[in-house]
C-alpha cells in the first residue's frame, strides 16, 4: 500500500514537469511569432518595412503632382473649379493709361464712364470733367482723355493766371455750353468735333469775388474784360487746333468754341 502511495505521488510530479516544460515551448513559440511579425527596432520606432522600396504593403504613390496639381485651376477633371472665373477685361490702351495720369497730374476730377457709341458718333474710352483742381465744371463736360487734359492745361496755365492778373482773384467756375453732343457742323453735312469728344464751348467764367465774365463780346468800354477775352482766347491757339468765338460768325456769337481736331496739314484755326 506505501509502495502505491509513492508511484501516484511520482506520477503527479512528473505530470506537473511535463506542463510546465510544455507551457514554456508555448510562451516561446509565441515570442517567436510576434518577433518575425516585428523587423525594426521598439526603442528606435523603425518602420516594419523599408519605404525606400516598392513593396506589396506600402504601395507607391510616385507623382503626387499628376494627381492634384499645385494650382486648382491648372486641371479641372483633377480639381473641378468651385466658381466661374471672371470674364477677362479690355485693357485700356497705353496712350489712354497715360493720358489719366495726366489727368491726375494736373488735378482733374474726373469719372470713366462706359463707352459711347452712336451710328457714327462716339467715344472709345470717355472721361465726365467735374474740376479741374478748384476750378469747377458746370455742367460736368463729357470728353475724350486727350481733349480733358489739353483743355486742364490751358485752364491751369493760362486762364487762372491770367484772372489773377487782371481781376486778382482766381476761378471758380467754368460753364460750358456742349461738351459730347452728336451733331454735324451747323449748315454742313460734316460731322462735328463734339460728335467725337474733342470739343467744349466755353459759355461764361466766373471768378471767385463774384464776378460772372459772359464771353459774348464786351461793350467798347469794357476795357479789362476786352483784354481778358482776347488774352485767353489768343493763348488757347498754343493748346487747341481749333479757337472760334464771338466775331468769326453767328453760330460762335455767344461761346468761346475749343477743339482739338487732327488735321493732317497741322493748320490751326484760330478765328
Amino acid at each position: 500500500m506505501d509502495g502505491l502511495f509513492r508511484a501516484a505521488t511520482g506520477f503527479a510530479r512528473r505530470s506537473k514537469r511535463m506542463r510546465a516544460v510544455a507551457g514554456g515551448v508555448a510562451a516561446m513559440a509565441v515570442l517567436a511569432t510576434v518577433s518575425a511579425c516585428n523587423t525594426g527596432s521598439v526603442l528606435n520606432l523603425e518602420p516594419a518595412v523599408d519605404v525606400g522600396t516598392q513593396t506589396s504593403a506600402v504601395p507607391q504613390y510616385s507623382g503626387m503632382q499628376r494627381l492634384v496639381p499645385s494650382n486648382p485651376y491648372m486641371t479641372s477633371a483633377a480639381y473641378p473649379r468651385m466658381d466661374t472665373p471672371m470674364s477677362p477685361v479690355e485693357q485700356m490702351p497705353a496712350s489712354e493709361t497715360d493720358c489719366r495720369n495726366e489727368l491726375r497730374r494736373l488735378g482733374v476730377v474726373y469719372t470713366d464712364i462706359a463707352p459711347i457709341h452712336e451710328g457714327q458718333c462716339g467715344i472709345d474710352y470717355p472721361v465726365k470733367v467735374s474740376a479741374i483742381g478748384s476750378v469747377e465744371m458746370k455742367p460736368a463736360a463729357t470728353l475724350t482723355c486727350n481733349m480733358a487734359a489739353t483743355f486742364a492745361a490751358w485752364t491751369k496755365n493760362e486762364l487762372v493766371p491770367s484772372a489773377r492778373w487782371r481781376y486778382f482773384t482766381g476761378v471758380k467756375t467754368i460753364h460750358q455750353g456742349s461738351s459730347y453732343s452728336c451733331r454735324n457742323i451747323a449748315g454742313e453735312g460734316v460731322l462735328s468735333e463734339h460728335g467725337k469728344g474733342n470739343a467744349l464751348d466755353v459759355m461764361s467764367i466766373e471768378l471767385n469775388n463774384g464776378d460772372d465774365i459772359d464771353v459774348r463780346k464786351p461793350g467798347l468800354f469794357a476795357f479789362r474784360t476786352r483784354g481778358f477775352l482776347n488774352t485767353v482766347r489768343a493763348d488757347g491757339c498754343q493748346y487747341f487746333n481749333t479757337v472760334l468765338g464771338p466775331g468769326y460768325n453767328y453760330d460762335h456769337r455767344n461761346h468761346f468754341h475749343f477743339d482739338v481736331k487732327n488735321r493732317k496739314s497741322g493748320y490751326r484755326a484760330c478765328r
